[in-house]
């Protein structure tokens, strides 16, 4: 799927929002980089959609050209579709893990209310969209870097780690 995004420039800063995703905005030094963000702030903000029930279906740009609150909101704006999958079901993984680190995130789960499977879920997402910032995540051909399935992918590269 495909979502509409305005990008706002004032004073060298790009914002980027989502008229179908209220809430859904980032910013980026130059277009590219605010574009790159807001997939990864609209996949995290339809998960938290998600949880709190239906998602709403974005609106196609044709649609949104006659909505009079749209054609105010684009006015000196670039008009951008960003791509992003709605959340799917949860899979079984099958995972090795230092077995002391593992104790300790039972204990904050536990600790949180949480499941052990929740609490690594939420770890990743959080770490993923601290990765939207970072130098080591490099879009190949068509990359959707909020995570879609739509035959794109993120090539995420990090040093290699010696073994003791």
């Amino acid at each position: 799927m495909q979502a509409v995004a305005l990008i706002h420039e004032e004073d060298g800063v790009f914002g980027v929002s989502f008229p179908d995703f209220p809430g859904a905005t980032t910013v980026g030094k130059t277009p590219d980089e605010a574009i790159t963000k807001a997939a990864q702030v609209l996949a995290f903000h339809v998960e938290g959609l998600a949880e709190d029930g239906p998602v709403p279906t974005p609106r196609t740009l044709s649609t949104l050209q006659s909505d009079k609150e749209f054609k105010k909101g684009a006015v000196g704006a670039l008009v951008a579709l960003v791509p992003y999958s709605p959340p799917t079901k949860s899979v079984r993984i099958n995972m090795t893990i230092d077995e002391g680190l593992l104790h300790r995130a039972d204990a904050v789960a536990a600790a949180l209310g949480e499941t052990r499977s929740g609490f690594i879920a939420d770890a990743l997402k959080h770490r993923m969209m601290g990765l939207a910032d970072s130098p080591r995540v490099e879009d190949i051909a068509g990359a959707d870097p909020s995570g879609g399935k739509e035959g794109s992918r993120t090539q995420v590269t990090e040093p290699r780690r010696k073994r003791a």
